[in-house]
């Protein structure tokens, strides 16, 4: 069962989609004081304003439930707006033109199940975002999106292809206390707990 928690600008359109997502297989729509444990947070705005981007933030830390995503049906977001709402929990925008309740239980189901729904000018939006970030952020700390080093990310590979340390410093012309240090302090700063971990950590982050 999908647990929905439904904000909108407008009380008769909330009221509008309570009625329509309730009776909907498999979804329930929750009541005002419940709204912390919602899976899915549905908003319904004219435009997007700075009221609606407080909502959300608003939303994100009350939540009691770090699966919670937003489907936000509006008229008009600007990129910023867009960038910022994802930190929040947005998972999908339909735009208030292109809405109905079948598109709104399908983006629904969708955030869900982990998945998203973006027209393609935020799609673009946040492409762009991220290539900045990695650009004009990352590349010049020498820093990876998983949060490793450049350097590190050519250790644990190696760990990954189950070479040694002292295999490894001669294929990276590292000294071997280099390559030691390198792992140790890799570990300590991620939190994790040996050179295993630490290649299932960058495995999970995409870096390998």
């Amino acid at each position: 069962m999908i647990s929905i928690a439904i904000l909108a600008s407008d009380p008769v359109t909330g009221e509008g989609a309570a009625s329509c997502l309730s009776r909907q297989r498999g979804l329930t729509v929750l009541p005002q004081q419940e709204h912390a444990r919602a899976d899915v947070v549905l908003m319904l705005t004219v435009d997007v304003t700075d009221e609606t981007m407080l909502l959300m933030a608003a939303v994100a830390a009350r939540s009691v439930n770090p699966g919670m995503g937003i489907v936000l049906v509006t008229g008009s977001m600007c990129e910023a707006q867009a960038v910022r709402a994802v930190g929040f929990g947005l998972r999908s925008v339909i735009w208030r033109q292109d809405a109905g309740f079948d598109g709104i239980t399908k983006a629904i189901r969708g955030v869900a199940d982990g998945c998203g729904v973006l027209p393609a000018s935020i799609q673009g939006w946040l492409i762009n975002h991220i290539g900045a970030v990695h650009r004009d952020v990352l590349a010049p700390m020498g820093l990876t999106p998983s949060g490793l080093e450049a350097r590190e990310v050519e250790v644990v590979r190696l760990l990954a292809e189950g070479l040694a340390t002292t295999e490894i410093a001669q294929k990276l012309n590292y000294s071997e206390r280099t390559i030691k240090n390198i792992i140790s302090g890799m570990i300590n700063r991620l939190g994790l707990r040996n050179r295993v971990h630490a290649v299932a950590f960058a495995l999970r982050s995409g870096t390998l």
